[in-house]
């Protein structure tokens, strides 16, 4: 069975850098929302034309593009096995929208990553990304150059204290709603992401395999990630 994975967390909470830890060690693809759209308007298919259209104009693309787009990348081969989704949905309308693509297929297990805003300030003032590819630098590492693709590492221009608490402000009040939409679900789990990152990713893995167990649902076990590999 598929093993369908959603993940939620305010900004800094590290859910990105998680989500694609654990794609990667079950094999199964880590669907972003930045990824999917971008890619989208660069195949140039119906869906994308309208969303560079919309975003040309400085526009914020639709639930409507937005939720097409979704349903056009789980509708991969390559999704068939399971997924990781990030970055959508991010109101009760997409999350409804999403239920609507999921009827039929293997159960979507939702999981949010809780961090205090106090550690969420901290980690975001202090965060580097890579001025190539975008990336977030990982937490604790050293030096100048992303681990990625070797770009510099520079500080987010938005990622001052003031910025960052109206960031989490937005969150807080558009993903409430959100939240409550899942919680009451037996697919629904909370983990603690003020902790270390190999004890969250341990901790995500143990809250997944046990709800798909309790659901019936085949959760892959983990390939060979090392142990101790940063998130």
């Amino acid at each position: 069975m598929a093993l369908n994975l959603l993940m939620l967390g305010p900004p800094g909470a590290g859910k990105g850098t998680q989500a694609e830890r654990f794609a990667r060690s079950r094999t199964i693809p880590k669907i972003s929302t930045g990824d999917i759209l971008r890619e989208a308007v660069q195949s140039g298919t119906e869906i994308g034309l309208r969303a560079k259209a919309i975003m040309d104009r400085g526009e914020l693309v639709s639930d409507e593009v937005m939720i097409g787009i979704v349903r056009e990348r789980l509708d991969r081969a390559d999704a068939r096995a399971g997924f990781v989704l990030d970055g959508f949905p991010r109101t009760v309308a997409q999350a409804a929208a999403l239920d609507t693509i999921m009827a039929g297929r293997d159960p979507l297990i939702v999981v949010d990553i809780e961090v205090p805003e106090a550690d969420l300030v901290r980690r975001l003032a202090s965060r580097m990304i890579c001025a190539n590819c975008g990336v977030n630098a990982v937490a604790g590492s050293e030096g100048t150059r992303c681990e990625r693709c070797g770009g510099q590492l520079v500080q987010r221009a938005d990622d001052n204290e003031a910025v960052v608490r109206e960031r989490l402000k937005v969150y807080h009040r558009q993903s409430e709603p959100l939240i409550e939409y899942y919680r009451s679900r037996p697919t629904f789990r909370s983990i603690d992401g003020s902790q270390s990152p190999d004890r969250v990713a341990a901790d995500m893995a143990a809250a997944i395999e046990a709800v798909g167990s309790g659901r019936g649902v085949a959760v892959p076990p983990a390939g060979n990630v090392a142990r101790g590999e940063r998130a």
